[in-house]
């Protein structure tokens, strides 16, 4: 009789492919359920339309009528596409989305009953929302939380469910979500980027921070999968053996897609152009059974919003394609992890990238001002950076296969880097001759130039400039991008305030507006040199210099989680209005919270596949080992007999004491658990659960990975990575 596992092998081998084909240009598919500004067009009268221009453009306030006339228009267009109910789709500070559905459908008499949708129901839901993380900004039995329209991201259909985007608040007015943070970090930064862009272009009277996000997967089997109680609980093989081959060969990277898995890809992607999300590009990935898909940067609180989206779409597509996605950060050992690298960029009313060099030295003068602007906010800030990032999950990746590491620094590249040098030594404190500043904007002016050839990434660097946009590459698989995005829009926002307050006391002082810019980027080169890093961050010689230079190596997520309770970060979010004191405290004892039941969960898991899984195959192979050896001793003799058992024996010795390891090991981590869940305190008993508890789980998977090899393969009751990382 077939095991669990074998039958789950054979179940793959049966597998065919699944073709769903659309056979017209996918163009036309581009938005189909979206209701965006050209249906907006089409349902809404010229003032509500007009009206909600502007409050998508400027954020100005619907008034009562406007919202009942879109509310109205959107219930009609959802109903030409099927759908019955609606939904305030939202994110919660679980790190997914949420959704509540309520039926268009209303009785209004004896055998009568009308679809209904109006302003009140558009723009404002009181969801049962005590089972979300708050942090304790609010009790268990107080239940009320709200969401509220958010007009800036286009609502949806899906399936038969009319999807409106929405902030989650409290009842006391706290946020409970990632996109109220995030959309006043992007108003933050839109009103601190158009001052200093007004040094340069007086037309400019709004910047919008964009966000192109690449990201990776693995696929698994459905049948393996469930054969695998660790994937199912953890999302991660929590124990298992490498492969005789991994992704050494670098075989499967860039390499043809096998059939099954492009029906997965077509199915998905016609989802997500439907949706309007511009998913462009598809390839293989370094890890074998590694994929990762990639969209056309849009602005940032919408590509969060169609990144959350498409991550829900890719699951529920898997399953209909008898396959699993694991978003994990490291779902198997030995191979590379995946993230979720955010490219971020910042764009002008006028089309200009700010992050990218122009025609002419004024043009690159703003260029370098943003730039340079950037690199001082990392530096200043390079601890949050690695708090908005961490999780149980990254812990594994960072610093490991082609991840970058935990020390947070920055690459730009020698050549660019060579410049900055030079504006650095130049600038001279007194008043500039003319023949310094036409000498400067030679150099400035040769920007272009410098990154036609200059352009390569850094694979090893958390936070590079890839030629026209800095990308962020620490950022987890599984992670909200608004996390990161609130971040990095909030240090710049306070970066490029203090830049302009900074120039403006310059030209105060009589300096020329040039020569006052230059001057102050020529200090922000300077104070900010430590954390440009060009080399490997792989090498240990970096850590040795990261630790010169002053640079923390925060390995883990508690250690980084400290960052929110430190008073400079408190002010900072709390003087950008972005988060109050109260919500930084309770979004740090969310994650402190998050980060302990993760580990905890993993570490049960751990304890139940040894003692009900990996314990019985092996009792079961010694047993027979220990037969074989009796029959030889019976039949040969005492002398004879131990002899020809030689080998039997010895492996009988090797298996008991790995497996003798394993279980000790085992007990002392169910200790150190019992003792870890005495904490009270959310960081203590973080701290505890890192410390005492996931300490032990390398040794005991390094004793279970040890008897994989030893026990009989017929008896071993997990799929091996061979057959999930190889079986398509």
């Amino acid at each position: 009789m077939a095991t669990k596992r074998q039958q789950a092998y054979q179940d793959v081998l049966n597998r065919t492919p699944k073709h769903i084909e659309f056979n017209g240009r996918v163009s036309e598919l581009f938005g189909k359920n979206v209701f965006h500004m050209e249906v907006m067009r089409e349902y809404l009268p010229s003032d509500a339309f007009k009206s909600m221009q502007e409050s998508i453009q400027n954020g100005t306030r619907l008034e009562r009528k406007m919202a009942d006339q879109v509310a109205s228009a959107m219930k009609d267009w959802a109903l030409t596409k099927g759908a019955t109910h609606y939904t305030h789709w939202f994110q919660p500070l679980t790190g997914s989305t949420a959704e509540k559905h309520d039926a268009f459908f209303k009785p209004v008499g004896p055998g009568r009953a009308i679809e209904r949708f109006d302003g009140d129901l558009l723009v404002q839901q009181e969801p049962d929302a005590s089972s979300f993380p708050n942090g304790g900004i609010r009790n268990t039995f107080e239940a009320r939380g709200y969401t509220a329209w958010d007009p800036s991201s286009p609502a949806f259909v899906i399936g038969k469910t009319l999807c409106i985007p929405t902030i989650f608040i409290s009842y006391t007015g706290e946020s409970l979500d990632y996109k109220m943070p995030l959309l006043k970090a992007l108003n933050a930064v839109d009103q601190a980027a158009t001052e200093v862009c007004q040094y340069f272009d007086k037309n400019v009277t709004k910047v919008n921070a964009t966000l192109g996000w690449e990201q990776e997967y693995f696929l698994i089997d459905q049948s393996l999968f469930n054969a695998r109680p660790d994937l199912m609980m953890t999302g991660r093989a929590l124990f298992g053996h490498a492969a005789a081959k991994g992704q050494q060969l670098e075989d499967h990277y860039f390499g043809s897609i096998p059939d099954r898995v492009a029906a997965f890809m077509r199915e998905f992607e016609t989802e997500s152009i439907l949706l309007g999300i511009p998913v462009t590009t598809r390839h293989n990935e370094v890890a074998p059974n590694q994929f990762e898909c990639a969209p056309m940067f849009e602005e940032c609180n919408l590509a969060n919003d169609h990144n959350l989206l498409l991550m829900d779409i890719m699951e529920k597509t898997a399953r209909k394609h008898n396959f699993r996605v694991l978003l994990h950060e490291k779902p198997f050992a030995g191979v590379n992890g995946s993230g979720k690298h955010n490219n971020w960029s910042l764009a002008t009313n006028t089309g200009v990238n700010l992050l990218a060099p122009g025609k002419n030295p004024k043009s690159n003068l703003q260029f370098l001002t943003f730039f340079v602007n950037t690199i001082k906010a990392i530096h200043d800030h390079a601890d949050i950076l690695r708090a908005c990032i961490a999780s149980a999950g990254n812990d594994h990746r960072l610093g490991a296969n082609e991840a970058p590491p935990a020390i947070i620094s920055a690459f730009i590249g020698s050549q660019l880097s060579g410049l900055l040098d030079e504006i650095e030594q130049n600038v001279k404190a007194g008043r500039m001759t003319p023949e310094e500043k036409t000498e400067l904007k030679l150099n400035i002016g040769k920007i272009p130039q410098i990154l036609l050839d200059n352009t390569d990434r850094n694979r090893t660097s958390p936070f590079a400039f890839t030629g026209n946009k800095f990308e962020f590459r620490a950022v987890g698989s599984t992670a909200n991008c608004g996390s990161a995005m609130i971040v990095l829009n909030t240090i710049m926002a306070n970066q490029l305030i203090a830049f302009k307050k900074s120039v403006d006391v310059r030209i105060d002082k009589g300096e020329a507006k040039d020569e006052a810019i230059l001057k102050e980027l020529q200090k922000l080169i300077k104070e900010s040199k430590k954390i440009r890093f060009e080399g490997n961050g792989y090498g240990d010689e970096w850590v040795k210099e990261a630790e010169k230079r002053g640079l923390k190596n925060l390995k883990d997520t508690p250690r980084a989680l400290k960052i929110w309770s430190d008073k400079k970060v408190i002010h900072l979010f709390d003087d950008m209005k972005i988060l109050t004191p109260r919500e930084l405290e309770a979004r740090q004892e969310i994650e402190f919270d998050n980060y302990t039941l993760k580990i905890q969960i993993e570490a049960r898991i751990i304890g139940d596949v040894v003692q009900s899984m990996i314990i019985p195959a092996v009792v079961d192979y010694q047993n027979k080992l220990l037969k074989n050896v009796q029959g030889l001793l019976a039949v040969l003799g005492e002398k004879v007999g131990n002899e020809a058992a030689k080998a039997q024996i010895e492996l009988i010795q090797r298996i008991s004491a790995h497996f003798n390891s394993m279980k000790s090991t085992a007990d002392l981590m169910l200790t150190a658990r019992k003792a870890a869940n005495k904490f009270l305190h959310a960081e203590e008993k973080a701290i505890a659960y890192c410390d005492l508890v996931k300490v032990h789980f390398e040794e005991i998977r390094y004793h279970a990975d040890k008897l994989e090899l030893l026990v009989d393969d017929e008896l071993w009751p997990l799929p091996k990575f061979r057959e999930m990382l190889f079986t398509r």
